[in-house]
């Protein structure tokens, strides 16, 4: 059975801050009824951290390789290398959604979207994954879970347009969404100044730039859009701002639902078209 919390302290669900049971909003970021009427802790016990995006977004792309690998089991029993263990077959992956001038050139730009969330091997989403969770989180704790959700839609879906525009037949990945999440942090670094400021923009401007380079040295590395999801990232961090700047608003907060509403249809198309 559920109890409601009318009374005592709880943690808002959107900033982390400790604030009344009975609070109509957050006091540190505008955040509507954060105690759910009182059901908030007992939502939290029974299902975790629901007001995280990034875990949200990494199991996103976890049960998106496990359904491209059912799509076509068949795939799993094929020779690969080293760098395509588990392996979805290409036609699993165009059948749920990868981009680039193929299918952009068949009308589907929704796929500019889906993308973001799908994986060509077990090395790939293992490696995307690790970098989504870290950066994910250090992006939540300093912007917020609805403008680290559109800094990680925009930068995803602004890396495949420049990569798709360049010529790149045929890609996947979260790792221009990630470099995003680089780009608005290094962004943060320069911005906020100071001496946190400086730590946070020579340690994230180090993991880009060796980041930029391990992608040269790897095959089937799509550079073209890490170098747009940065780009992407930094200047939706310009625009959105961070904690220190401005709390989160509801216009934040409807932007971030237009994108998951967007998400949603786009992978809605991909399976009806």
């Amino acid at each position: 059975m559920i109890h409601r919390k009318k009374t005592g302290s709880i943690v808002c669900p959107s900033c982390g801050k400790l604030i009344s049971a009975n609070s109509k909003e957050c006091y540190y970021c505008g955040r509507k009824n954060p105690g759910l009427w009182g059901y908030g802790p007992e939502l939290q016990k029974l299902f975790g951290n629901f007001s995280e995006a990034t875990p949200i977004l990494v199991g996103a792309c976890v049960v998106l390789y496990v359904i491209s690998l059912l799509i076509d089991p068949a795939a799993l029993f094929r020779p690969h290398g080293l760098f395509n263990i588990l392996s979805p077959s290409m036609k699993a992956l165009d059948n749920i959604g990868m981009t680039g001038t193929y299918a952009l050139a068949h009308g589907r730009w929704w796929t500019l979207v889906t993308a973001i969330y799908l994986h060509g091997g077990l090395l790939h989403i293992l490696f995307n994954m690790l970098w989504l969770y870290q950066l994910g989180h250090m992006v939540e704790n300093l912007f917020g879970r609805s403008r680290t959700f559109l800094i990680f839609t925009i930068s995803g879906v602004l890396g495949f347009f420049v990569s798709d525009m360049l010529g790149i037949m045929f890609t996947i990945g979260a790792s221009g969404s990630i470099f995003g999440l680089l780009g608005a942090l290094v962004y943060y670094g320069r911005k906020r100044g100071g001496f946190f400021g400086r730590q946070i923009y020579t340690q994230i401007g180090t993991w880009a730039i060796v980041l930029f380079l391990f992608g040269f040295m790897m095959p089937g590395v799509n550079n073209f859009a890490h170098a747009g999801g940065f780009i992407g990232g930094y200047i939706s961090a310009q625009l959105l701002g961070f904690h220190e700047i401005s709390r989160e608003t509801e216009t934040h907060r409807m932007l971030a639902l237009a994108a998951v509403i967007l998400t949603v249809i786009s992978f809605v198309l991909e399976f009806v078209m």
